[in-house]
């Protein structure tokens, strides 16, 4: 048990470590490598949860992030996929939607994550990461010290209080650093509606986690799991923030 906590806090310092050097860093091809890598590392993970077993999937993976490097709208990007596939679709019978599902997750989340930056620098980053780490923490300890409500079944271990208690702790605490950028109001609407994407983007992971019958995504990262495990929430928040940004900021 000891050793279990060890390596998760000593991964967890080396992950932190790791993005503080790319983001203080704060150059656009490092950033467009790392998420690259967290993004491939992820649609390989998605493919097995998903129950995929088509590998020439990842191949056009690459070719989605080598194009959101050139083309500046990521988020144009993934309407473009889903165009350009519905079409493939109905040219053949041989394709599946199901197969699909891995450029919807973890693909949509990687390209708004990486369109922000593009658009809003690196401190809009900075301020997902704290609104989405302040969810998961705020729900631990509220969850822990008087949760008892559950929240829904296909999370049982989360409660209704500590829901509540990570969605308010992140939003004061999202809301008094985005103040520095942006006028208070969009600063609160922004951390709320991300703190509660964050939450859903956890509970997805988790759907896929038990329909495909495993504890977590993959085994990368000791005391974590697998990439997925760890981005499950900035996936959704990613998107919810910046389509927010941009109608309130």
């Amino acid at each position: 048990m000891f050793g279990s906590h060890t390596q998760r806090i000593v991964t967890g310092f080396v992950l932190l470590a790791v993005v503080a050097f790319v983001g203080w860093i704060d150059n656009l091809f490092l950033m467009w490598l790392f998420f690259g890598a967290v993004y491939l590392l992820a649609f390989k993970e998605a493919l097995v949860l998903y129950g995929i077993k088509k590998e020439s999937l990842f191949f056009y993976a690459v070719l989605v992030w080598i194009a959101a490097g050139v083309y500046p709208y990521g988020d144009d990007l993934f309407i473009l996929l889903g165009v350009a596939y519905a079409g493939a679709v109905a040219y053949s019978r041989r394709l599946r939607w199901k197969d699909f599902l891995p450029f919807v997750y973890p693909t949509a989340g990687m390209l708004y994550i990486f369109t922000m930056y593009r658009e809003y620098g690196v401190v809009s980053l900075f301020w997902l990461l704290v609104v989405v780490a302040l969810t998961d923490v705020g729900a631990y300890a509220v969850g822990k010290s008087i949760g008892k409500t559950k929240f829904c079944e296909t999370s049982p271990n989360k409660t209704m209080e500590g829901v509540v208690g990570g969605i308010a702790v992140a939003t004061i605490g999202g809301m008094f650093l985005g103040i520095s950028t942006v006028d208070i109001f969009p600063a609160f609407m922004i951390s709320l509606a991300t703190s509660i994407a964050s939450v859903f983007g956890d509970l997805y992971e988790s759907k896929l986690k038990r329909e495909a019958g495993v504890k977590d995504s993959g085994t990368l990262l000791p005391g974590h799991g697998g990439v997925l495990d760890r981005i499950d929430g900035y996936l959704f928040g990613g998107i919810v923030m910046l389509i927010l940004m941009r109608g309130l900021v």
